[in-house]
């Protein structure tokens, strides 16, 4: 039953809206998206299927290479904190304009149960996952969107659940790729390279000072639901969150099914990231080629003992 308390608002008012789609990314939305032969230092397992090609002591599942130099540049610890003081204030923000799902709504409980199953396979990716205080809300918003930020805080917006009618397994997989991102440190990696920019910049009256370290990296962390992630980034968040899914013991396929329900949802008229994306269908693929290599860890993961029933429609509210 549907809480009379949580609506869905149309003009849902936030100091940091999240300025990045679900599976947005910022070269395809500037027409600058490369082919798959094309794309950069991480992902090279796109189109290359053959598992007979790794060598025996190859880790299972996928691999997509080491993180950017540029994750170095930013303490993990100051963009957590970042991430975390922003969270907060946009939950308050939810809650006051009766937004922020209560913990006992079916649909949060549904959310938090698939983080339960992820969570714990995040830590091969990123020992600090062990450390994370881990959160997971549902906000009333009808704009298909989802993301984690630094430091493990999940959020999902109602219309992502509702408008695409989405099962279990296609909620894990954009669970899955939205904490890769997290794990990856990609927002780590966006501010880092353009902190470096600045930081450059400041070289001729100090040599890397404290003090204007602190100021610029405040000044980029200030806005971490506004960072644009690369085709790279999602392209790698996309096989990240292949493997976790799959580890959790939710149908990775799941994944492809998500992205046909998005292009269907998108057409006659599709936001800017989505219009400007040479190919959808190459994302699939890519997908596609990469489920042999989680197959195995999805056929000897123990599978849920719960299953969800998808999102009702809300009462929806302007004012």
């Amino acid at each position: 039953m549907a809480d009379p308390d949580f609506l869905v608002r149309d003009d849902l008012q936030l100091s940091h809206p999240p300025q990045r789609r679900f599976g947005a990314c910022a070269d395809c939305a500037a027409g600058r998206c490369a082919p798959p032969r094309q794309r950069g230092r991480r992902l090279f397992t796109g189109l290359l299927g053959a598992s007979a090609l790794a060598p025996a002591w190859a880790r299972e599942g996928v691999d997509v290479g080491k993180k950017s130099w540029a994750t170095k540049v930013v303490p993990a610890e100051q963009l957590e904190q970042a991430g975390s003081q922003q969270y907060a204030q946009m939950l308050q923000q939810a809650s006051r304009q009766r937004a922020l799902a209560p913990m006992n709504h079916p649909q949060v409980q549904r959310l938090r149960y698939i983080a339960q199953r992820i969570i714990p396979f995040s830590y091969e990716w990123n020992d600090r996952a062990r450390q994370w205080q881990w959160e997971v809300n549902l906000l009333g918003s009808p704009d298909l969107n989802a993301f984690c930020m630094p430091g493990g805080k999940i959020a999902f917006y109602y219309g992502i659940l509702e408008k695409l009618k989405l099962e279990d397994d296609e909620v894990a997989a954009i669970m899955g790729h939205e904490v890769a991102h997290a794990l990856r440190e990609h927002a780590r990696e966006r501010v880092g390279k353009s902190a470096a920019t600045g930081l450059a910049v400041e070289l001729g009256s100090a040599l890397f000072g404290l003090g204007n370290l602190g100021r610029t990296l405040a000044n980029y962390g200030g806005q971490l639901l506004n960072l644009k992630f690369s085709r790279e980034d999602e392209s790698e968040a996309d096989l990240v969150g292949l493997e976790l899914s799959a580890r959790a013991g939710y149908d990775p396929a799941a994944a492809v099914r998500l992205w046909q329900k998005m292009m269907a949802a998108n057409q006659g008229a599709p936001p800017q990231w989505l219009s400007t994306h040479p190919a959808s269908g190459t994302r699939i693929r890519d997908l596609q080629a990469n489920l042999p290599k989680v197959a195995g860890l999805y056929t000897r993961a123990p599978r849920p003992e719960r299953r969800f029933p998808i999102a009702l429609p809300l009462k929806s509210s302007g004012g």
